[in-house]
């Protein structure tokens, strides 16, 4: 009988592991989906067409260039969270972006007054 319980305990955790790895599996699939589709994305406004606007490595002008986003051809910016800080007007805030460029994927800065919100596609 003691036996038998704890076959079944042992088969229960196993299935509860399972289980538990086939959500964080789904989980990361749903949201890496949600990343690129639909809300949430940006496009780059108040910037010439011969220019680009620059990605920074921190929220200030003085942080390094970690990529450049060109003015219809920058691919996917995806707003990761809230620009800061929310005291500011929005023009003065810094936004958290995700830059999706073909294989290329880039995090940084870029300065609220020059992204306007837009639909992923």
């Amino acid at each position: 009988m003691l036996r038998t319980v704890i076959a079944s305990l042992f088969a229960a955790s196993r299935f509860a592991a399972s289980l538990f790895v086939a959500c964080l599996f789904v989980a990361g699939a749903v949201s890496q989906s949600l990343a690129t589709s639909g809300p949430g994305c940006l496009v780059v406004v108040n910037v010439a067409s011969n220019d680009a606007l620059n990605l920074r490595a921190r929220a200030s002008a003085l942080s390094g260039i970690v990529d450049r986003l060109l003015p219809g051809r920058h691919g996917i910016v995806h707003l990761d969270g809230s620009c800061i800080p929310e005291s500011r007007p929005w023009g003065s805030r810094w936004c958290p972006v995700t830059h999706y460029n073909g294989d290329q994927v880039t995090k940084g800065w870029v300065k609220a007054r020059f992204v306007r919100d837009s639909d992923c596609p």
